[in-house]
């Protein structure tokens, strides 16, 4: 092949090709071993991995356990397994005639469900509706034979009320026959 396009050239030839080329080694390569990975490689990863899922996995573990409120019945604590000891719970019964109790900062009441009875300390003013005869959930822990309750739950909306209409007539009907 000719370089016609350069003026100055005589008509000698010219290997355009073989110029390019000049620098490449176009042999076939042999293969060669590749190089072994380390194990430490693979398995730092995973191990890393696994020790994050894990550390996750306890830390919501112990959030949720410490979270899960129980709900109860006033009958029920000290007799199921999930209503008894430190944990929390939401406990139904009916605030019994006459043991509403204020002093200082803290309300005192007794609830009431299928016949027994349990005292409630709650650190503050309950308000709303809360009062005597009706059916309340206060949310708390059980300390000895008395309920230290952090939240109290009075109105029933009118679904829960038409759901469960036996539910509340028997918490009312326990302590205030009035009422039921």
């Amino acid at each position: 092949m000719t370089d016609s396009s350069n003026p100055g050239s005589d008509d000698t030839s010219v290997d355009v090709e073989g110029d390019l080329n000049a620098g490449l080694n176009l042999s076939p390569r042999t293969e060669t071993s590749k190089p072994k990975r380390s194990s430490k490689r693979r398995w730092g990863p995973i191990l890393v991995l696994v020790l994050v899922v894990a550390a996750g996995a306890i830390v919501i573990t112990q959030f949720l356990g410490k979270s899960l409120d129980y709900y109860c019945n006033v009958d029920e604590v000290g007799v199921k397994a999930t209503c008894s000891g430190e944990r929390s719970l939401r406990v139904q019964g009916t605030v019994e005639k006459g043991s509403l109790a204020k002093e200082d900062t803290q309300t005192k009441f007794i609830i009431a469900f299928n016949g027994k009875t349990m005292a409630v300390v709650y650190d503050g003013d309950p308000g709303g509706k809360f009062q005597e005869c009706i059916p309340v959930v206060v949310r708390g822990r059980l300390s000895g034979d008395t309920f230290l309750g952090n939240e109290v739950e009075v109105k029933h909306s009118n679904e829960y009320a038409s759901q469960n209409k036996e539910r509340l007539d028997t918490t009312s009907a326990t302590t205030c026959p009035q009422a039921g």
